[in-house]
């Protein structure tokens, strides 16, 4: 498995893979064909259907002139290798193709294509969750340690960025009111849930709290702000909300919380390594069924649990998002993206205590709920697979016709 340096990316809201994704792939086709007279980008299957509501058109034209950049939307089509596909070609004045590019986004922020990208270096040589705490339990490690000791010293820095990145996009979702961009007509909530959380009694402040820092960042992210994936930009809110949370409730310090968020990273990387984070290939369980699992599984751990109760709540975060399909209304990652956001993160809670009221055994392994995550997003019809043309998103569709 590659570093979970390439999980928490550090960019521009609103879609990991719509967004950031293309966002990089134009960057580096300019600066392979920087004089061309125009160019052309053709997206494909879910990349065309719901781009415009991700602004992946806007995230593109940041790399060409508008005027000398066609691009082809091709919702109908699919590519091989992903349903987020895009086709670059460089144009000479004459309309010849002096270039092509075939390139996918294939969830949060990474791009593949036929070998011409630089492959990420793998850093861990275990790629199981049963694997890892073989290894925890021969050797004493904590799985943060392992993280530490597979990645070298160097994560720390990358990690205390990325809380830092998490705390700005909580704090400025916070204190921002008004009408989220989209035409959906949709109002920011977090500073309204905050508010109300800060002057309610201890029982309701702890879901209010957590609702609101979700919202928060959820909310940001629909603003095209700076986010981490958390593993993508659609579930960005859930880990910084439930450690936020959990640093406020039980007065942990900064690397306490930095160490949940290696172990968190381990957790999203087995599902992206053995599974997918990609909503447009998996559904939503990818997104935002991961992103509970890795906080159920940083908050067991910030709340005192052993490396097995961590394995159990993270288990408890994917297995009740199973099948959850990603349907954004209008293609915007505002409907039902933000209040998942919010939901998974008292869920992630929620798995975190059950887990630690328990001895940690069960029977249904992490390992197992990420091969059946696989299994089911790919028996997902794609209507369910942000494409926009199914479930909410078909149903406000119909509601606004009729």
């Amino acid at each position: 498995m590659e570093s979970i340096q390439e999980l928490f990316r550090i960019g521009v809201g609103p879609s990991s893979s719509h967004t950031m994704g293309p966002r990089r792939a134009a960057e580096i086709f300019r600066g392979r064909y920087p004089f061309a007279a125009a160019y052309r980008v053709k997206l494909y299957g879910s990349l065309a259907a719901t781009g415009r509501g991700h602004l992946t058109d806007a995230a593109l034209k940041k790399f060409f002139e508008p005027e000398k950049l066609e691009i082809v939307w091709k919702p109908e089509k699919q590519l091989p290798l992903h349903p987020n596909g895009m086709r670059f070609e460089a144009l000479s004045a004459e309309g010849k193709v002096l270039g092509r590019w075939e390139v996918y986004s294939v969830g949060g922020g990474a791009l593949r294509d036929d070998g011409t990208l630089p492959v990420p270096q793998n850093v861990y040589d275990l790629r199981s969750m049963r694997e890892i705490l073989d290894q925890c339990k021969q050797t004493g490690q904590a799985l943060w340690e392992y993280v530490e000791a597979r990645e070298g010293p160097q994560i720390w820095d990358h990690l205390r960025e990325v809380w830092a990145v998490m705390r700005a996009a909580i704090e400025r979702g916070l204190h921002a009111e008004g009408v989220l961009p989209g035409g959906l007509g949709l109002a920011r909530k977090s500073w309204s849930f905050y508010r109300k959380a800060t002057l309610s009694g201890a029982v309701l402040q702890r879901a209010g709290l957590v609702s609101a820092y979700a919202l928060a960042v959820s909310e940001e992210n629909a603003s095209g702000g700076v986010i981490v994936t958390a593993p993508t930009c659609g579930s960005a809110g859930i880990l910084p909300a439930v450690l936020r949370s959990l640093q406020e409730t039980l007065n942990c310090s900064d690397d306490a919380v930095l160490r949940a968020l290696a172990t968190a990273g381990l957790i999203g990387n087995l599902a992206k390594h053995n599974a997918s984070i990609s909503g447009a290939e998996v559904g939503c369980q990818g997104e935002v069924g991961v992103a509970c699992a890795m906080a159920a599984g940083a908050a067991a751990q910030l709340l005192g649990g052993t490396a097995r109760q961590i394995e159990y709540a993270a288990e408890m975060g994917l297995e009740h998002n199973l099948g959850l399909t990603c349907d954004p209304v209008a293609g915007l990652v505002q409907i039902p993206c933000i209040e998942r956001n919010a939901f998974a993160a008292a869920q992630a809670l929620a798995s975190a205590d059950y887990a630690l009221f328990t001895d940690g055994g069960h029977r249904i392994s992490y390992d197992d709920v990420v091969s059946v995550m696989r299994e089911t997003g790919h028996a997902l019809p794609s209507l369910y697979r942000e494409t926009s043309e199914g479930g909410l998103a078909g149903a406000y569709r119909r509601k606004k016709k009729g």
